[in-house]
C-alpha cells in the first residue's frame, strides 16, 4: 500500500510541501504509519486533474462501461477483503468482525452502483403538438468528497459509488484520523480500470485540505459527512459559489419501546445499535425511550446485557473496541463525569479487557437511566458507547420526547400494534424510521439522510444518483 502519498491524475506522489501526518492506532496509541499532509496547492492540482478527466477519457466513458469498472472494483475489494479488514481494524480500532462487515458493505456499494450506472433514465413530457420535450440527467461535474474517520471504507463506497456511476470526476479528502483503507481502495479503483483523474485522493487536515476543497471555485458539488459545526462551514463555502451540497451531520436517534414490544427481539438490537463502532456512529441508537410501566423491567434486562459486554483491542474482536483518539476519549468521559455529577444513575457498565493496552483510547459501554430530558445525555451527541434510558407515559409523550432534539436522522419503533406503528412513524421528524428493527443491515439500497441539524440531501439508493446529477430540459419544435 502506498504510504505518505496522495494520488492525482492516477499518479502517487508526495504532497507539494512534502509534509506527512502520523497515523496512530487507537488500540494502543502508537504511531504505525503516515499519510501525506496535503495542502491547498494539492487540492488545486486534484481539481484540475478531475476537470481534465471529464473533458477526456472519463467524460467519454459510456454508462455501461462505467458500471463495469465499478463492478470490477467491487470484485477486487472482495478479493482483498482480508487485507482491507486488517487495515480498517487497526486504523479505526473497531473489532475485526465489524471491520470485515464494513469492507463487505464497501464492495456492495460498488456492486449496486455498478449495476445501476446505465439504469438512470430520463423522461419525456407531453406538451404542445408540434413539440417534443425530454428531460435528461447529466453529471454535476467535479465533485468534492469529505468523509469522516468512523467508517472510512464504507464512506468511500457510499459517496464515490453514485458519484462515479453517474459520470462525475471526484476529489476525495478523507479524515486524517483514519483513512488508510481509502488509500488502498484508491489503488484498487485504478486497478479496476478507472482512468487517470476520475478519482483523486488528497489526504490532510480538515482545516487546510478540507477547507481548500470546499472553497475551490471549480468544484461543482460537495458531499460532506461530519459535525454540524463543520457542516455549517461547508454550506457557507458552497453558498459562495452557488453550489449544491449534501450534508450528513449526526444524530441523537431514539429507539421507542412500547409496552407491547417483543423484548426478546428488541433488546439485542438496542444494545448492538449503541456499541457498534464504539458508539461512534451518526445513526447510533443513543436514546432508548421506554414506556413507563415497563421501564424498570427493560432497564434491568439492558443492564444485564451491558454488564456482560467486554471492550478491548481490535485484534481481540470483542464487543467493543477503543474510541478513535485521546480527544474523543476525553469527550466521552466528560459526558460520563457530568452525568454522575448531576446524579443521573449509572445502571450498568461493561468490562474493559484485562489485556487492553493502557495507552489505548478505551471507554467501556455504559447505561444511564432514568435520564432527565434536559440532560446532555438526552440531548447532545456523545459519539460514544453510552445509552440514555428515558421513560415516557403514552404515544403522544413518546413522540414529543423523540422529536425534542436539534437532530433528526433515524428512529426505531418497537410495537406490535400496526396502527400505532404508522401513526408514530409519520409523526417522527427524521429521515429514516425502522419498525421492529433498526438499521436493516446497513441498507445500501435505502435512501439515507436527515432533517434539522442532521443535515440535508440523501445518500444511498437511487436517490443518491439523483443528488449527483442535474436535469436538463430539451425542447424540440418539429413540423
Amino acid at each position: 500500500m502506498t504510504a505518505g502519498k496522495i494520488c492525482i491524475d492516477g499518479i502517487w506522489r508526495a504532497a507539494e510541501k512534502g509534509g506527512t501526518i502520523d497515523v496512530v492506532a487507537p488500540s494502543d496509541g502508537q504511531v504505525f504509519s503516515c499519510i501525506a499532509d496535503g495542502q491547498a496547492a494539492d487540492i488545486d492540482l486534484a481539481v484540475r486533474a478531475a476537470r481534465a478527466s471529464l473533458a477526456g477519457a472519463w467524460g467519454a466513458t459510456i454508462p455501461s462501461e462505467r458500471g463495469r469498472v465499478l463492478s470490477r472494483l467491487s470484485a477486487l475489494i472482495l478479493k482483498h477483503a482480508d487485507e482491507l479488514t486488517q487495515i480498517e481494524a487497526r486504523d479505526t480500532g473497531k473489532p475485526m468482525s465489524q471491520a470485515r462487515a464494513d469492507i463487505a458493505a464497501c464492495a456492495r456499494y460498488f456492486e449496486f452502483y455498478g449495476g445501476a450506472a446505465d439504469k438512470l433514465h430520463g423522461e419525456t413530457i407531453p406538451y404542445l403538438n408540434e413539440y417534443f420535450v425530454s428531460v435528461i440527467r447529466e453529471p454535476r461535474g467535479v465533485t468534492g468528497h469529505i468523509i469522516p474517520w468512523n467508517y472510512p471504507a464504507q464512506m468511500f463506497g457510499r459517496t464515490l459509488g453514485p458519484a462515479l456511476a453517474t459520470g462525475n470526476a471526484a476529489v476525495l479528502k478523507p479524515a486524517e484520523e483514519a483513512c488508510l483503507s481509502c488509500v488502498r481502495l484508491t489503488e484498487l479503483a485504478h486497478e479496476a480500470g478507472l482512468p487517470p483523474g476520475a478519482l483523486n485522493l488528497v489526504t490532510g487536515y480538515g482545516e487546510t485540505a478540507g477547507a481548500a476543497l470546499t472553497a475551490h471555485p471549480d468544484v461543482d458539488f460537495i458531499s460532506f459527512t461530519g459535525s454540524p459545526e463543520v457542516g455549517t462551514l461547508v454550506q457557507v463555502a458552497s453558498a459562495q459559489h452557488h453550489r449544491a451540497c449534501v450534508l450528513e451531520l449526526g444524530g441523537k436517534s431514539p429507539q421507542i419501546l412500547f409496552d407491547d414490544a417483543d423484548l426478546d427481539e428488541a433488546l439485542p438490537v438496542v444494545v448492538a445499535a449503541i456499541i457498534q463502532n464504539g458508539g461512534q456512529t451518526c445513526s447510533a441508537g443513543s436514546r432508548v425511550l421506554i414506556q413507563r410501566n415497563i421501564f424498570e423491567t427493560v432497564t434491568a434486562a439492558l443492564a444485564e446485557r451491558i454488564n456482560g459486554l467486554r471492550a478491548g483491542s481490535h485484534e481481540k474482536d470483542l464487543h467493543c473496541g477503543p474510541l478513535i483518539s485521546a480527544k474523543q476519549q476525553d469527550r466521552v468521559k466528560h459526558f460520563l463525569t457530568q452525568a454522575k455529577a448531576t446524579n443521573v444513575p449509572c445502571l450498568a457498565q461493561a468490562t474493559l479487557d484485562a489485556d487492553a493496552p493502557g495507552t489505548g483510547y478505551y471507554v467501556a459501554p455504559a447505561l444511564f437511566g432514568p435520564v432527565p430530558e434536559t440532560s446532555d445525555l438526552a440531548r447532545k451527541e456523545v459519539f460514544g458507547p453510552v445509552l440514555a434510558a428515558i421513560p415516557f407515559d403514552d404515544e403522544e409523550d413518546a413522540i414529543r420526547i423523540a422529536n425534542d432534539t436539534e437532530f433528526g436522522l433515524i428512529a426505531g419503533i418497537w410495537t406490535n400494534s400496526g396502527a400505532r406503528q404508522m401513526r408514530v412513524a409519520k409523526k417522527l421528524r427524521c429521515g429514516q424510521v425502522f419498525i421492529n428493527n433498526y438499521g436493516a443491515g446497513g441498507g445500501v439500497e435505502l435512501p439515507f439522510g436527515g432533517v434539522k441539524h442532521s443535515g440535508h440531501g440523501r445518500e444511498k439508493g437511487f436517490q443518491a444518483m439523483h443528488e449527483f446529477t442535474v436535469t436538463k430540459t430539451i425542447v424540440l419544435k418539429h413540423d
